[in-house]
């Protein structure tokens, strides 16, 4: 089998799938549509970061595919309902990431409270400018988080551990960790807290939820940071609260509109601003968080091809098959209607073959079936389980 990586993923994960017995090619730099379905021909695994697009119309042209891995958080770049209806398993990194963007948070928060980027270009200009003025300790003031989950959380306990007071607003019923304070609103947190950051999912719905309106609600002189999706915040308004001295400083790590590859050119209405981080999408690169999520997501993808395992899969329902004993392993991914596994072992009765092992999960539209037999499957067997109504796909393991 064949597995092509993108987007100059760690070399554990290229290594893990070729010790796999696969044929990896890897290229450093996402890939267009076109180039997409160009590159996938004949592929069977495909791995990506957040650059590159994986559209209806690749997944069309490509359904042939038999996993996609995220090496990354989102995958809102994905056509997660596409995939499940080719039978393209699709698997993330949700966790592997969350210290290193913490403490990416951690370190801008008391960069721009200490106002360290004007003292470092102040200095590289030749200029001596020691002074207190506009610099602060972060121990004492008031942090305020929107979007609690994995990383928010753990900023939260970080943060609380440094000093600073904690609140936080979320969508969702979120328990407070140590003594952070949940905020009813968004508009109670922006008024109580001199410092927001963002670490808010990719869903649609958090499309631009941060702009004029919002940053006008925050505390004058305040700080704010998004190291979650560039779509969800209006940049343009960003700059205006900062050029007019409304906010102190900034720190972005991502944008609406992101360049495919390192060293492509970059541009933004807030380049150039003082007490402005800017960062190229690096909330989550640092060695070890990469390396976790290529052993993560590469272990994902094997498992799946492997095995049939569909643990925290984002698409497909959630199934751990046993290691037994069989002669034969195949699953069956359709639609969740009933009498399908009964039409299963039907087919598989009338042909004289046993079952050792059967485990079933479904979701949503979908159910997940994985079975064991002490016998291989007959050629006409496995045509007669492809035609079974509602099969989405059929694969034969081992």
């Amino acid at each position: 089998m064949r597995a092509l990586l993108l987007e100059n993923l760690h070399p554990t994960a290229g290594k893990l799938l070729t010790e796999a017995g696969f044929t990896v090619e890897e290229h450093s730099g996402a890939l267009d549509e076109n180039e997409l379905i160009e590159a996938l021909d004949g592929v069977d695994l495909l791995g990506i970061r957040s650059k590159t697009e994986v559209t209806s119309r690749v997944l069309e042209a490509r359904g042939d595919l038999t996993a996609i891995g995220a090496f990354c958080i989102g995958t809102n770049q994905i056509d997660l309902r596409t995939a499940a209806a080719k039978g393209i398993a699709t698997f993330n990194a949700p966790y592997s990431n969350t210290r290193s963007v913490v403490e990416l948070a951690i370190a801008n928060i008391i960069a721009m409270a200490r106002r360290l980027t004007e003292r470092d270009k102040a200095l590289h200009a030749g200029v001596w400018d020691k002074s207190a003025d506009g610099s602060h300790e972060i121990r004492g003031r008031s942090l305020g988080i929107v979007g609690y989950g994995n990383i928010g959380s753990q900023l939260s306990v970080v943060a609380e551990a440094l000093g600073m007071r904690v609140f936080f607003y979320d969508v969702d019923d979120r328990l407070s960790l140590g003594n952070a304070t949940r905020c009813s609103s968004l508009a109670e947190l922006l008024e109580v807290a001199e410092t927001i950051t963002l670490h808010v999912d990719g869903r649609e719905a958090n499309a631009g939820v941060f702009g004029a309106a919002e940053f006008a609600l925050m505390r004058p002189r305040s700080l704010f940071l998004n190291l979650s999706r560039g779509f969800v915040v209006d940049y343009d308004a960003l700059r205006a609260a900062l050029v007019s001295g409304h906010l102190a400083g900034a720190a972005v790590d991502v944008f609406p509109k992101e360049p495919k590859k390192r060293g492509d050119s970059f541009d933004s209405p807030l380049r150039g601003l003082p007490n402005v981080i800017l960062t190229p999408h690096v909330g989550g690169s640092t060695e070890e968080a990469q390396e976790d999520i290529g052993r993560f997501v590469g272990t994902k993808l094997r498992d799946y091809v492997r095995r049939g395992a569909t643990s925290l899969s984002v698409n497909l329902p959630t199934l751990m098959p046993e290691r037994t004993p069989h002669t034969q392993r195949i699953t069956h991914l359709h639609e969740n209607v009933p009498g399908v596994l009964a039409g299963l072992n039907e087919i598989l009765g009338r042909h004289q073959i046993n079952i050792g092992y059967q485990s079933l999960a479904t979701r949503g539209d979908l159910g997940y079936a994985v079975t064991d037999t002490d016998s291989p499957i007959p050629t006409a067997a496995l045509d007669e389980l492809r035609g079974i109504g509602g099969t989405v796909r059929l694969r034969v393991i081992s």
